[in-house]
């Protein structure tokens, strides 16, 4: 009822305060149309109890929308008196809790907080009627020794109290409700909503990883960086809403990112572009996890590949991270991108061995291994008359998961089986002759 009251009244005012309309105005109104709406009466009626501390905030806020800006300034200046009052009951009790020779007493302890809690109160009140003044185009120089003033209290109080008077203001801070124990009350709401936020976004990912693993032709890596910023995100969207939900505003919170991530840019320059290179090997997909590939002078299985950086295990079990700029900015190569790779060797003969049984020789052996595809097949030529032996290709196609086994297999098996045939496998020889050596001319003879 006193709000609606308060409204009521309100309301009146400003209908009070609009011009009468033109066609209103009769022989009746002529003799008063230049007469005050209001009179300083009204004003001086509007005006009291503003300044009286016990008035709730957010009425204080209602009425001080329509007041003028000479008006605010004289309410100003009664809530600073007001909270000069209420300092020096503060001050009054300080002195006489130190000139007592024993402790406080409980009761004294919780006049003074009820008297701290008082003038807190008023500062707030002292507070919104110098931020309305300041809106309304007070004085600036006004508005600024307002606020010194209420600042210059706190401050010079807090350089005036002794060590056991801190020690009673931290007590009595920390079991009050507006102080220790709301805090304590919001820590443990933000560390509640940050672990479930934390397990709601780890659920999310979970999800999302499921849903990109049915997209046809997306990688696993891709789908792992797509899943991540969807978590981060999450992370990110949850503690907005947990912040705004606190009261906190969050504007300045934008503003700070958005100046900051210029500096962060110029400063991260190597980072980025990692991160860029990353984001292209993720798209473009030139290899996925599991892949042996070969890039940045590094040959191994790729196990995993983040933003910034890919990393590698080679074949004697060595991890090594490459950054993802490296890896972009090089030449790659995929080895196991293939269903089937072509294993390339190469086998020698003497030139006095014959090349049809060489080459029947071959083709045997790499018919008889069960991991050489048929399919294409084999390839077996000679391909160069080296300094020492009859050189042949061998070229036999298999699956990329057998290549060495049939690398290494072959490469036995066509030397055990020349051995049983009596094909001789040259090595590079070099003869030496010495001018005028007769032993080495005889010996020459003889081989010719």
């Amino acid at each position: 009822m006193h709000r609606l009251a308060l409204h009521v009244m309100l309301l009146l005012t400003l209908f009070l305060a609009l011009p009468a309309p033109a066609m209103a105005q009769t022989t009746d109104s002529v003799e008063t149309a230049g007469a005050p709406v209001a009179d300083d009466g009204d004003a001086a009626a509007y005006l009291a109890g503003l300044d009286n501390p016990s008035i709730p905030l957010g009425e204080l806020r209602l009425r001080l929308v329509p007041l003028t800006a000479g008006e605010l300034a004289t309410l100003a200046e009664a809530w600073q008196a007001n909270a000069r009052d209420a300092t020096l009951e503060i001050v009054a009790l300080n002195l006489d809790l130190r000139q007592s020779d024993t402790a406080a007493s409980d009761a004294q302890l919780a006049t003074r907080q009820a008297l701290l809690d008082r003038r807190e109160a008023i500062f707030e009140k002292y507070g919104a009627v110098v931020t309305s003044l300041e809106a309304k185009g007070g004085d600036p120089e006004l508005v600024e020794s307002h606020r010194t003033y209420r600042t210059a209290i706190s401050v010079e109080e807090a350089a005036t109290l002794e060590p056991r008077e801190i020690f009673v203001n931290i007590v009595a801070w920390l079991v009050s409700p507006e102080g220790g124990i709301d805090l304590a009350i919001r820590i443990a709401v933000v560390l509640a909503a940050l672990l479930g936020l934390l397990i709601v976004a780890r659920i999310v990912r979970a999800w999302s990883r499921r849903m990109f693993g049915r997209v046809p032709n997306l990688s696993r890596l891709l789908q792992g960086f797509l899943a991540m910023v969807v978590y981060w995100l999450v992370i990110a969207v949850g503690l907005m809403i947990v912040l705004v939900a606190m009261g906190v505003n969050v504007t300045p919170l934008f503003a700070l990112l958005g100046g900051a991530s210029f500096i962060v840019a110029f400063a991260m320059q190597d980072t980025l572009g990692n991160l860029a290179a990353g984001l292209m090997i993720m798209i473009n997909r030139p290899f996925d996890e599991g892949d042996y590939v070969t890039a940045a002078g590094v040959a191994g299985t790729v196990r995993k590949v983040s933003v910034v950086s890919t990393t590698v295990t080679t074949p004697d079990n060595q991890f090594i991270v490459i950054p993802n700029s490296k890896v972009w900015g090089d030449v790659i190569i995929n080895t196991t991108a293939s269903d089937t790779r072509r294993v390339d060797l190469e086998f020698g003969i003497g030139y006095e061995d014959s090349i049809e049984e060489a080459q029947e020789t071959l083709e045997k052996v790499l018919a008889s291994h069960p991991k050489v595809m048929k399919d294409p097949a084999p390839l077996i030529r000679v391909n160069e008359l080296g300094a020492s032996s009859v050189n042949f290709i061998v070229r036999p196609w298999v699956r990329a998961e057998d290549y060495w086994d049939v690398y290494w297999d072959l490469t036995r098996q066509v030397k055990e089986v020349f051995d049983e045939r009596g094909l001789t496998i040259p090595f590079p020889q070099t003869e030496m002759r010495i001018k005028g050596d007769p032993k080495s001319t005889e010996t020459f003879a003889r081989a010719e």
